[in-house]
């Protein structure tokens, strides 16, 4: 198994990198969790996010972004991670893993969040997986194949295109991974993200 460490995504029209966006256009949550929510686990170590899992999700986000080496960018809170997931329209859908079946919440050692976006040109919802961790001492236990693989199960359950996300150029060990599955890089687009002062002047113009 590999480094896994996926984050943001591309989303482009084309195939694998899955999700459901057109070209160019960045992802949208959807907040039907009955249209969203993951079904059939394949393996019984990998079950749905609950609220129990949330401080220990947060802590393998802060993880996540030690690995990627950007720490500094990573300020998410428990009570921001149980609003995305728990409210009455809930923004994002998660699937925590375990060292072993029936393990408690404290044994949680990987995780994956996801959310809807939806193809135009597909005319049907994808999966845009945000993040998808598996702490370093558990990587080739075969938890994160499984996490994409009940994603992929999701997907086809649901009648979505694809599922699609994006890596760090340097994480070779994941881009290896990834390509062994099938999935292939969307070579020819580029991520834009408008964020901080370039966002708050873009949005005082338009105002």
């Amino acid at each position: 198994m590999t480094t896994f460490g996926a984050r943001g995504a591309q989303s482009t029209d084309g195939a694998d990198h899955p999700v459901g966006a057109s070209p160019t256009r960045s992802p949208r949550p959807s907040g039907d969790r009955t249209i969203g929510a993951p079904v059939a686990m394949v393996d019984d170590r990998v079950r749905p996010i609950t609220p129990a899992d949330v401080s220990r999700t947060v802590e393998l986000i802060y993880e996540l972004a030690e690995y990627e080496k950007l720490p500094g960018h990573c300020h998410i809170t428990d009570e921001q991670l149980h609003a995305a997931l728990f409210a009455p329209q809930p923004a994002l859908y998660g699937l925590a893993a375990f060292d072993s079946v029936g393990a408690g919440t404290d044994a949680q050692v990987g995780y994956a969040l996801y959310f809807l976006n939806f193809s135009t040109w597909e005319g049907v919802h994808g999966i845009y997986l945000e993040d998808l961790f598996v702490a370093p001492d558990h990587r080739g236990s075969g938890l994160g194949k499984a996490m994409l693989a009940t994603l992929a199960a999701t997907a086809q359950a649901h009648g979505f295109a694809r599922v699609e996300w994006s890596v760090l150029d340097w994480n070779t060990p994941s881009i290896d991974f990834y390509r062994s599955l099938g999935a292939f890089p969307m070579d020819g687009w580029t991520t834009f993200r408008l964020t901080g002062d370039a966002l708050a002047q873009v949005g005082r113009r338009t105002a």
